[in-house]
Formats: C-alpha cells, sequence, structure tokens
C-alpha cells in the first residue's frame, strides 16, 4: 500500500513484523495520525494491515538492508523488530544501527539466552531494549491471582506504585461522587484515576460517580492495597496451590516462579514431549500428560480443592473452556490467556476472573519508547481507551517549578501521583513539580499528542 509519503527525518516508526503485536502497536499510532511503515515477508499479515489501517507497507525481510532503505529506514525515529525470530529481530537492529544510527532500536527477544548478554546487545548492538512480554505476562498473573475482582495490574516506579483496575459490585463507594473518595477510603495514598462502564472509559471529575459493574482503575502505593479491598469488599487471595494448564514457556516460567514462592503447583500439558521437558526443569511440580478441559482428569486430581487455576496454553478456546470446567468443580480464581480483544471480553462475560494477553504486554513494554518527552513506563488502560505514563520530569522541562495547578493539563488528562525519591504522594494544586520527579498521568487516547506537547516542551517555551 502506497501512501503519500512527506518525508522528515525522524517522523516515522518502522515496524518489523506484521504478527499480533506488530499489528496492534501499528494501529494503535495510526490512531494518533503517527507515519507507519509496516515489514513483513508474509502477504496475508501485510493484507490484513492494508485492509484495516492507513499505514504502508512493504514486502520483504527485515534483515534484509534493502528492504530496510526502501521502507525510508533513514527517517525513522523509532525502529520496532517483533518478528517471532530472534536472529532476525537481532539483524534487523544491527542493520539499523548503519543505516539510522540516531533512531531508538527495540528488538523482541524471547530466548532466555540473550538475556545473558545484555551488554553485547545493548552497548556494543544499541539496541535499546530486549521486550519478553512472557515474562510479563507471568508477573501480571502472579499479581492478579491474588486481587479478587482484579481485571487489570500493572507496576510502576519499581513497584513503588501500582495501578489496579477492579470491578467493583458492592462497598461503600457505589453510587457516591468522587468527591467523597478520600472521607470513604480513609486512606490518603490512593486516587481514581479511570472508570470502565460498560466498554467506555471515563477519566474522572469530582462529580462523577461509581456505579455497580464499573471498573475502577486506582493508582496507590502497594501498602495502601488493603484499603482498595475494603472498600471494594473483597479479600485478598493467599495463594497456596495451582493448577496450571499449558507447559509452552508461560506454564513453564509461572510454575517456576510460583515453586519459588513456596505454592504448590499442578501443571497439565497435552504434548507428551514436552511433559518430559517441563518435568526436567521444574522441582516440585507435579507434571500431569493430559488435557485442561477434561472433567475426568481435573476431577481425579481433586483440582476443585485448590485456589486457583491458569490455562496459559497457546489456544485460547482451549484456555476459556478449561477454566469454565475448573470453576463448575469449585476453583475460586481463574485467569485464561487469550490473543483477542473479543476474547478478553468473552472471558468476563462467562465469568472467568481475569484474562491477560502477551500482545498487550508486549505493546505496553514498547509504548513508552515511542513516546515523546522523558516517558519511563507506559501501559494501556480499559482495552487501548487510555494510557497510564510514568513521566520523569527533567530540569528543563517546562512542567518543572511550576505547581499543579498552573499546568493547564487538557480534559482527560489526570496527575496522579508524584513519586520524589522514596516518598510517593498525590499531588494538591500548590503542589510544585521538581526535576527529577516521576510523574504517573492517566490520559485518554485522544489525548495523547497534547500531553506529548506538554512533556516535550522546554522551560523557554512556557515564558
Amino acid at each position: 500500500m502506497k501512501l503519500p509519503i512527506h518525508r522528515k527525518e525522524g517522523d516515522l516508526t518502522l515496524i518489523i513484523g506484521a504478527g499480533e503485536v506488530g499489528f496492534y502497536t501499528a494501529k494503535r499510532l495510526a490512531q494518533e495520525d503517527r507515519r507507519v511503515v509496516v515489514i513483513d515477508t508474509k502477504s496475508e499479515q501485510l493484507q490484513r494491515i492494508q485492509n484495516s489501517l492507513d499505514v504502508r507497507t512493504v514486502m520483504g525481510s527485515g534483515a534484509s538492508p534493502k528492504v530496510l532503505e526502501e521502507a525510508d529506514i533513514r527517517y525513522a525515529h523509532t525502529i520496532l523488530a517483533v518478528t517471532d525470530s530472534d536472529e532476525v529481530n537481532i539483524m534487523a537492529c544491527m542493520f539499523a544501527k548503519a543505516l539510522a544510527p540516531n533512531a531508538v532500536k527495540l528488538a523482541r527477544i524471547r530466548s532466555p539466552e540473550y538475556a545473558l548478554y545484555p551488554s553485547l546487545l545493548e552497548d556494543v548492538l544499541q539496541i535499546n531494549l530486549l521486550v519478553n512480554p512472557e515474562d510479563e505476562i507471568v508477573r501480571t498473573i502472579s499479581r492478579l491471582l491474588t486481587l479478587p475482582g482484579a481485571v487489570e495490574c500493572s507496576e510502576f516506579a519499581g513497584g513503588r506504585v501500582r495501578m489496579t483496575g477492579i470491578r467493583m459490585e458492592r462497598g461503600p463507594l457505589i453510587g457516591e461522587p468522587l468527591a467523597h473518595f478520600p472521607s470513604i477510603m480513609k486512606d490518603s495514598g490512593v486516587m481514581v484515576g479511570a472508570i470502565d462502564r460498560g466498554g467506555s472509559l471515563i477519566i474522572p471529575s469530582g462529580q462523577d460517580r461509581i456505579l455497580k459493574g464499573d471498573v475502577v482503575y486506582f493508582a496507590y502505593r502497594p501498602e495502601n492495597q488493603s484499603a482498595i479491598l475494603r472498600c471494594a469488599e473483597r479479600e485478598r487471595l493467599w495463594l497456596q496451590d495451582i493448577c496450571i494448564f499449558g507447559g509452552d514457556s508461560i506454564g513453564l516460567r509461572l510454575a517456576e516462579r510460583c515453586e519459588h514462592k513456596g505454592i504448590r503447583v499442578k501443571l497439565i500439558e497435552p504434548s507428551a514431549k514436552r511433559c518430559r521437558e517441563t518435568a526436567e526443569r521444574l522441582n516440585n511440580t507435579v507434571v500431569l500428560h493430559g488435557e485442561g478441559t477434561d472433567s475426568t482428569l481435573l476431577k481425579e486430581e481433586h483440582i476443585g480443592e485448590m485456589c486457583a487455576f491458569a490455562a496459559v496454553s497457546p489456544n485460547e478456546n482451549a484456555n476459556i473452556l478449561a477454566c469454565m470446567v475448573a470453576k463448575s468443580l469449585g476453583v475460586g480464581e481463574t485467569v485464561a490467556r487469550v490473543h483477542q480483544n473479543e476474547y478478553l471480553q468473552l472471558a468476563e462475560a462467562l465469568g472467568i476472573g481475569h484474562a491477560v494477553c502477551p500482545r498487550i504486554a508486549a505493546v505496553n513494554g514498547l509504548l513508552h519508547y515511542i513516546r515523546r518527552g522523558k516517558v519511563v513506563a507506559s501501559v494501556t488502560v480499559g482495552q487501548d481507551a487510555a494510557e497510564a505514563m510514568e513521566v520523569m520530569i527533567s530540569g528543563d522541562s517546562a512542567l518543572a517549578g511550576r505547581p499543579v495547578s498552573a499546568l493547564n493539563l487538557p480534559r482527560g488528562v489526570l496527575l496522579l501521583t508524584v513519586i520524589r525519591g522514596n516518598d510517593v504522594f498525590l499531588p494538591k494544586g500548590a503542589s510544585v513539580l521538581e526535576p527529577g520527579d516521576r510523574v504517573l498521568f492517566m490520559t485518554a487516547r485522544e489525548r495523547i499528542p497534547e500531553i506529548e506537547a506538554i512533556l516535550t516542551a522546554r522551560r523557554k517555551e512556557s515564558a
């Protein structure tokens, strides 16, 4: 697809790989009216992009310098190598180093072997990020399974700030305007960043109310989590045992993480070969050959008496069905690995406790490198309706030295928390941002270009 090109150095995002991660990253950037070029060797994947996105596509290998030049790599601000091949991604970044030395180069790396040589990849090859979405999926599952009612959970500032979306079914917050939130919560370390109501995301003001069924996104310090659960009338789950369906890399890593925490684990895997390989890697996990949808097997292994069931096989249909079977047997908390947005909604409608998506985890890992300004972390919220950004305030930023009340943030943007050294606090109107502060913003998707303009403005521009 050849769109009119208005070339300007540094205004292009080049995506190598048109799979799920590449497609949804391109979709996200196209919705923000950014110039995007996607490279892939598979015509059917490029055709999918051409049919649905206003971006340019180039047929060929991202490991070919000729193809990279055809895709205008010299004008790229950011290069994302997100094919299914670690080697192709690394080769693409190597050529990009020569053809676009000033561009930010990001690679999706899955093999743990490459993680043993971070200095080679980052210093010598100048690859700015090694993205492994599977690691983040495992961390997310671990956090979600201890939080009944949670649909999303993210961390910022090295874990000192969390953002969790919790479905509100009862509790003293229901029906109350957010202006009453501090007195009801009785905790100054919690703030509401967004409300998802029936698929529509609200960046709230003090007059908005929390209704039954809303998913409310709370920003808070970890020690304030108990106050949120109290007001949602939910109790933290102390995970003692878990059944995992799927023994590929995600299931294996989840089992290893659970073993490390002293959690008893049973793992079900359909492939006999993978069962043997998985059993060799794990120490205390009981590895079973079978299907997670086999109710007879689950009954024989007393899965219904376990605290949680995580279906993380590559087959999202089997994952959803397996969770339903586990729930029918009495498992309290279930989580399903899915790949499509439609399945995220389906899992919720079927009563599955949590659904996680590797593609979303990968896109979140890439976003803050794409964003303009000192964005050090970024996650999508409410199925891409908004974004939470952790921003570093530099000494020459137009935000430095100004009180929050004078920032003139556009409607649809909230300043949630400020991290100053070891202190995390909710800012007031008179709070002054200082160089070195890390600030967490919640931004509606349509406001992202505006917040980026604010974040890149220098002090002389604000005079």
